[in-house]
């Protein structure tokens, strides 16, 4: 097992977070998708309401 600077270490894990990728956007994605799936549902069930009076 070699011996690993910290300086090297904190280097090589600034640039691997700089290549994630669309990760806050996919988030953001489903956030609103599961959040509008929510609004949908709660539209719908509400327009089958009965008013029995």
């Amino acid at each position: 097992m070699e011996h690993v600077p910290a300086a090297a270490w904190i280097t090589e894990a600034a640039t691997a977070a700089e290549k994630q990728g669309p990760g806050n956007l996919l988030r953001v994605v489903l956030v609103v998708m599961v959040l509008g799936c929510v609004l949908v549902g709660w539209l719908l069930l509400r327009g089958y309401r009965r008013d029995d009076d």
